[in-house]
């Protein structure tokens, strides 16, 4: 103790309370750690003092191992933090303050009240940012408070004899004088009792200084009225109540129950119910499985009947048959919930087991609510419309997406005005401890990366969750960003109900063993202040029993409602009939129309000053689209784009570098080459247009097409798109693509009309450039879950885009785009081919049949075509452009536009002419890869039924291969000979 005395005051008589301070505090720290010898004695003594303190610390803490190793943490940096005030700079500006403050103090007295109010206020800031560390979080008590250096009074010079002198504050902490003790009070309640807060990492001085006001003070304290703590009592109520009832009644059944966070469910409350108060009509739900049943039904209001219908082996209705179903936990629900008469309308997505995809599907849904409300999609209303998105612990800071979809929330286009975030935090992940699954100090150290605030919070303080709820609810409508609770709780029983934990966490699970829950933790304390007897307390939970009785009685005879997938914008919208193969749509477009449009988006205005080489392509579209004919790939798409506009759908395609477009085929913006100001063509077409948005993304596959098909889910009358910068890069959102684009429809009735263009086709650029991995799309096909399609021709590409919107049904559409075709010669078309009465071919003939005057080559006629070549995509035209030199006459090339669902009647229809024919399918793709193991058996059962001399096609294409592509010209060139050989020979 005599040393420390000793080296406090050394610490003060060391004159650092400069302008230069900090950076100096720093150069003796970096030199005591290089060399302790380097420094002066008084801070070799200091430094070496405080190392002793931190292992102290960590020598006295409690519990297992992997908690003792990790606590307590050390410091991020050094002292320069902790020591750095928040009003006045130096001394002076200090010492001016308090002698107009207290002008009959002598200069010695001034400069020591200084001194003191500079070390007051650092001792604050201390609190402020290291509070947390010794803050009360652990239900379980496994992890003791502790001390910390930065935290004790005596490093800033205040000894036991100063901690009742009144000192100087300037109004920090609601006070204009306070002693140490009056400070230490108030900031360990604020900062170190049930709650503690890191928000000092925010940049923004406004934000900051709100969550100051917000929290800090002698008056501010965790307060609720007696009925609201008897509200939040009831719910800890229900929510022990239906998790025992299940575990009683189906004891072993997997429910991944809220056992030990049950204070979830009055957090969830008060969001709600403040988020209504300060305008919030929507408030769009995600999270895991733990828990969910619960706040389905406490929170959601779905029945418990209903709950308890599907524990007896129910479905709902419609199930039985249409879709497959899913388990209880992954499912959603949606409601409508009132407060104090402000009515928030809820819905909770439908999640996988893949726990955080959910996040970024519905960031999407949000956004997409947020753009509807402005009736022309181009404004969002950030203010009425709000995700929450619930996480676990190890998924929160282990899963990519999670950073990836932090990283949409202040992006033009994705950003939602923010969200909250509740982690779960059950202290472990499966069998997995907090030192195994993290490398940070808190699961929550990834929201650091937008600076969003974090409030920690023990789970078995019921009123602490509540009120960081309310804070983090108000702190996301005033400034429009995210916010993290972290509520500290435990599992009381394993990963799920039929797992026994303690094979592998002892230490914790004999704690949780002898440990009462959060309600009678909670109803005790009522009964000690007086909120109401025991008695009372027993009557209310007897009451709630009777009443989940009651309903599991009722789920015998349980009649579900037909499902309601398909209302609220829904409406209008439903099943395709299966009677109708084609499929087409209305989908031509009057060429009157189509030459309005292109002329329009081919105008560039005056005041913009456009690039060159980017005025020259315009104006090549110009005479294209005066000409009516070789419209290209990027022509027709802007084409259909404005004509969906035009006819009030909005349109959103978004992907890395998706405004120019990667091979620069696109350029929706003109940028002005001096203000570098954007100016977009296909959002000048007429006054009572939609609005068409294109985005660059962030480097991301997975968040991104989890937001778009988010987006698509809420917004079926847009046609939303995501496009892959290569078809390849899709590999990283593959998650998105298995969980919720090719099977939503059938585990959750949730239809999607969302675009995905993957860039396809084999130009020697070596794999990850090459192959979009058609052959996954495919494997994914059935029960019509989706469509998939290679389109080779720009007319065809126009109407497969319009038919997405123009059929009263929607279904996720994969087209493999191409990128050698965007400026191919013969991948044009004209306005007749997107014209009145024209529509989508999902097979296309050959072009020497179609327009013979642009070929040298001749077609013989049907009866004497030696071989019908089947293909898709860019092969088609080198096969078209090798027959040209070749001479031949003999061989037809016929294309598939679409393989998923398989056009079995065109096919039929064509191939019917050829039945004499030797029947070859031709594909630029390893043999297992590409189409080939889709197409076969379908071509063998169709080739059959038309009466074909040749049922079984032959194969010719690269061999089966590891890699997707080559990436060496020379083995390209060889390759690519090889199928033209084989396709060719006599």
């Amino acid at each position: 103790m005599a040393k420390r005395t000793e080296l406090n005051q050394a610490f003060i008589d060391t004159d650092f309370l400069d302008g230069g301070s900090a950076f100096y505090l720093e150069q003796m720290q970096a030199r005591y750690a290089d060399n302790p010898a380097s420094v002066d004695a008084s801070w070799r003594a200091y430094f070496d003092a405080l190392g002793e303190d931190r292992q102290n610390a960590r020598a006295n803490a409690d519990g297992p191992s992997w908690k003792r190793d990790n606590w307590p943490p050390t410091p991020n940096g050094d002292l320069t933090n902790a020591l750095t005030g928040d009003w006045g700079d130096n001394a002076v500006a200090a010492e001016a303050k308090i002698a107009t403050k207290q002008p009959d103090l002598s200069a010695d007295q001034v400069r020591q009240a200084a001194k003191d109010s500079l070390h007051a206020l650092m001792l604050i800031r201390a609190y402020r940012v290291r509070g947390h560390l010794i803050a009360d979080l652990d239900p379980l008590g496994l992890r003791k408070q502790g001390t910390h250096p930065e935290l004790d009074p005596n490093t800033y010079g205040f000894g036991p004899d100063d901690r009742d002198r009144e000192i100087f504050i300037d109004g920090v902490l609601g006070l204009e004088y306070a002693t140490i003790n009056n400070i230490l009070e108030i900031v360990q309640r604020t900062y170190c009792s049930t709650i503690g807060v890191q928000f000092m990492h925010i940049s923004d001085p406004e934000e900051k200084a709100w969550i100051q006001e917000r929290i800090e003070g002698p008056d501010k304290q965790v307060s609720f009225t007696k009925e609201g703590r008897l509200a939040i009592l009831q719910k800890l109520i229900e929510a022990e109540s239906f998790e025992q009832l299940i575990h009683k009644r189906y004891p072993g059944t997997k429910r991944f129950g809220l056992d030990g966070a049950e204070a979830l469910l009055p957090a969830l409350e008060q969001i709600i119910k403040r988020g209504g108060q300060l305008g919030l009509q929507d408030i769009n739900f995600g999270m895991p499985h733990r828990g969910r049943l619960n706040v389905m039904a406490s929170v959601m209001q779905k029945p418990y009947s209903a709950i308890f219908y599907e524990f007896l082996g129910g479905v709902a209705s419609g199930a039985e048959d249409f879709g497959s179903g899913d388990v209880k936990y992954h499912l959603g629900v949606s409601d409508d919930r009132e407060f104090d008469g402000n009515k928030v309308h809820l819905s909770l997505a439908p999640n996988p087991s893949h726990l955080e995809v959910v996040a970024p599907v519905v960031i999407g849904k949000a956004r997409a609510k947020q753009q509807s409300m402005s009736g022309t999609y181009r404004t969002h209303n950030p203010k009425r419309v709000m995700a929450v998105l619930l996480h676990g612990d190890s998924a929160f800071a282990g899963q990519g997406v999670v950073t990836e979809t932090f990283q949409l929330s202040q992006l033009a286009g994705y950003r939602t005005g923010g969200s909250i975030h509740v982690i779960v935090n059950n202290q472990i992940g499966f069998t997995t401890t907090p030192d195994e699954y993290r490398s940070g100090q808190y699961c929550s150290d990834v929201a650091f990366m937008v600076q969003a605030p974090v409030l920690h919070v023990n789970g078995d303080d019921p009123e602490a969750v509540v009120y960081a709820a309310r804070i983090a609810t108000e702190y996301r409508q005033k400034f429009g960003r995210d916010v993290v609770i972290d509520i500290v709780c435990y599992r009381r029983y394993g990963h799920n109900e039929g797992d026994d934990p303690s094979f592998t966490q002892p230490i914790m699970y004999k704690v949780i063993g002898d440990k009462p829950s959060s309600r009678e933790i909670y109803a005790q304390r009522l009964i000690a202040q007086g909120d109401l007897t025991d008695a009372e307390h027993t009557q209310r939970v007897d009451d709630f029993y009777a009443f989940l009785d009651k309903e599991f009685d009722e789920a015998k005879n349980f009649e579900t409602k037909a499902p309601d997938w398909l209302d609220g914008v829904w409406t209008g919208i439903s099943l395709p009939s299966m009677d109708d193969e084609k499929r087409r749509g209305v989908t031509g477009v009057p060429i009157e129309t189509l030459k309005e449009i292109g002329t329009k988006i081919t105008t560039v205005p005056n005041h913009v000053n456009i690039h060159r080489t980017l005025k020259r392509i315009i104006k090549m579209r110009a005479d294209k689209v005066e000409a009516g004919h070789d419209i290209d790939w990027g022509l027709a798409e802007h084409l259909a784009f404005g004509s969906l506009v035009m006819e009030g759908h909005p349109v959103r395609l978004s992907g890395q570098d998706s405004e120019r477009g990667t091979f620069s085929q696109r350029q929706s913006h003109f940028i002005d080459q001096t203000t570098e100001e954007k100016y977009t063509p296909l959002n000048n077409l007429s006054d009572d247009q939609q609005y068409y948005q294109v985005l660059n993304s962030h480097l991301s596959e997975e968040a991104v097409l989890g937001f778009e098909y988010g987006f698509s889910t809420t917004a079926p009358q847009a046609l939303t798109i995501w496009e892959a910068q290569f078809g390849d890069f899709a590999n990283g959102a593959q998650v998105m693509v298995d969980q919720f684009i090719s099977s939503a429809e059938q585990k959750w009735l949730r239809m999607s009309g969302l675009v995905m263009l993957l860039p396809h086709g084999y130009e020697g650029q070596g794999p990850e450039h090459s192959s979009a991995r058609l052959e996954r799309y495919l494997q994914m096909c059935a029960e019509d879950n989706m469509q998939v399609c290679n389109v080779s021709t720009p007319s065809n590409y126009f109407h497969v885009l319009r038919r997405q919107l123009h059929r009263n049904f929607r279904k996720p559409l994969i087209i493999m785009s191409p990128k050698s075709l965007l400026r191919h010669k013969l991948c044009v078309s004209t306005f007749e081919e997107m014209g009145p009465d024209t529509f989508f071919h999902r097979v296309l003939w050959d072009d020497a049949e179609y327009r013979p005057d642009a070929f040298q080559v001749k077609l013989v006629d049907d009866k004497k075509i030696k071989r019908v070549v089947i293909c898709s995509g860019k092969i088609y035209f080198d096969l078209l452009e090798a027959r040209e030199e070749l001479g031949r006459n003999d061989i037809y090339l016929l294309r598939v536009e679409q393989f998923y669902p398989y056009p079995d009647t065109a096919l039929k229809t064509e191939l019917s002419r050829f039945k004499q024919a030797d029947m070859v399918w031709a594909q630029e793709e390893p043999k297992n890869m590409g189409a080939w193991s889709f197409i076969e058996p379908l071509l063998e059962e169709t080739l059959t039924e038309i009466g074909a001399e040749n049922t079984r096609p032959r194969y010719v294409g690269r061999k089966a291969a590891a890699s997707t592509a080559t990436g060496i010209a020379a083995k390209h060139k060889k390759e690519q000979q090889a199928i033209f050989d084989g396709v060719f020979a006599k």
